[in-house]
């Protein structure tokens, strides 16, 4: 399907129907929602709601949220969620402020898809362009994921992530890069990973200058962006510390994230590797962990200079496997901008493989995951395996979207090979 226009109704519909499903699971099935977010799957320590509810409990009784040691969650989640009535009481706001969040993200995600830099950069122009999909799929899909909705369902802080990213993206592609900075800096501030997201995005940005503002120095626009990231971080920080009266938040929302001090399994694969770690050897494989992590960003910016939109893409995959605590929150966002490179899809090569190692590891995951903690049949053994075959499927669907992007720049430089097999050595 090209990408052609949409009607209000139409999209309107759309919204409205994913609005109303997550609003049917909320109320119609009251157990769902706690039930989510005790899984693992779902619920990390960094975006777990019940920590959340905790901090919060702390919060109100003007306590630090910290003293517990087990809020690690930024602190202005705290006024946001206090201005709402009691969950306990009235959850119904609750709710509804998580399915909002849902939809400005499927909004975000439309404008990237219309814009169409996925298949027609500044430095590139796939001949395979027009076979795209249009926003409206594109949204549908991400709204309609049951990645998405168990993620929202479960109520993880993740959701705020996904929405500034998606955001940020789309004001780089809008030609806004102030606004694309400043969206970064929330997500970033929320989550910490999405920082290593400034360098492709900054080319985005630079690319899709409107030319009335544009800035034809590299240099300055890149010092631009990276100034305004700053001030609003140390914005949001101050802001942090005027809330909570201490810098007791960077070791507990950030410091968490940099040293692991809180093992609880999930989908990722580190938590079981330090379990296993002598503490003699744990800085030294923190430090490896983490910059096989940061690696990735420098090879991807330089190598796919020309389509950033794909680097910002192959690192969400990345995030998703590597980052310390993954959820299938990430796992939803990675997959709802693999959908913007439909026009490569027929140059992927290992599609059907992907998608049954992700289908088999999504169903085994909480089947091993119940045999160890409630069962007793089994042993950690069991769930990390299955995070490994998760791990597998996510790095292929990673590795396959990067050859058919390769592919596509490579048969466009060398139009006698297109069609032809060719051999990856």
């Amino acid at each position: 399907m090209d990408g052609g226009k949409v009607t209000k109704g139409r999209a309107a519909g759309l919204y409205a129907g994913a609005a109303a499903l997550r609003l049917a699971l909320f109320t119609l099935l009251p157990g769902l929602p706690d039930l989510l977010t005790g899984r693992v799957e779902i619920s990390t320590p960094v975006t777990s709601f019940k920590r959340l509810q905790e901090g919060l409990f702390l919060y109100n009784h003007n306590v630090s949220p910290y003293d517990g040691g087990v809020y690690h969650q930024a602190p202005l989640f705290l006024p946001l969620f206090s201005l709402l009535p009691s969950f306990s009481s009235l959850p119904l706001f609750t709710y509804l402020l998580y399915i909002a969040v849902d939809l400005l993200s499927a909004s975000a995600l439309w404008k990237i898809a219309d814009s169409g830099e996925a298949g027609s950069s500044a430095l590139f122009t796939s001949p395979r362009r027009e076979k795209r999909w249009s926003g409206y799929i594109i949204a549908a899909l991400f709204l309609l994921n049951p990645f998405t909705i168990a993620t929202c369902i479960g109520r993880s802080t993740s959701v705020f992530t996904t929405c500034a990213i998606l955001h940020a993206i789309a004001k780089a592609v809008s030609g806004a890069p102030f606004g694309a900075m400043v969206a970064l800096s929330f997500a970033s501030y929320l989550s910490m990973y999405p920082l290593l997201l400034l360098p492709p995005l900054i080319l985005l940005a630079f690319d899709r200058q409107r030319p009335e503002r544009a800035t034809k120095s590299a240099l300055t626009f890149t010092t631009a962006c990276v100034s305004t990231v700053a001030t609003i971080h140390a914005l949001l920080f101050a802001m942090s510390y005027l809330l909570t009266g201490s810098w007791e938040f960077l070791p507990s929302t950030y410091g968490v994230q940099l040293t692991l001090s809180d093992l609880a399994p999930n989908v990722g694969l580190w938590w079981y590797f330090f379990i296993e770690m002598f503490d003699s050897f744990r800085s030294f494989f923190l430090a490896v962990f983490w910059l096989h992590l940061a690696s990735y960003v420098g090879g991807l910016t330089v190598r796919i200079r020309r389509q950033p939109l794909v680097v910002l893409a192959l690192l969400l995959g990345v995030f998703a496997i590597f980052k310390p605590y993954p959820s299938i929150a990430d796992t939803s966002l990675f997959l709802a901008v693999v959908p913007l490179y439909r026009h490569v899809f027929p140059l992927m090569r290992y599609s059907f493989v992907t998608g049954s190692v992700v289908l088999y590891s999504s169903f085994l995951g909480p089947a091993f995951y119940h045999l160890w903690i409630y069962a007793g049949s089994g042993n950690a053994n069991f769930f990390y395996a299955i995070t490994l075959v998760w791990g597998l499927g996510l790095s292929l669907l990673v590795c396959d979207l990067m050859f058919a992007v390769l592919r596509d720049e490579w048969e466009v430089e060398r139009p006698e090979m297109v069609g032809k097999e060719i051999r990856q050595i």
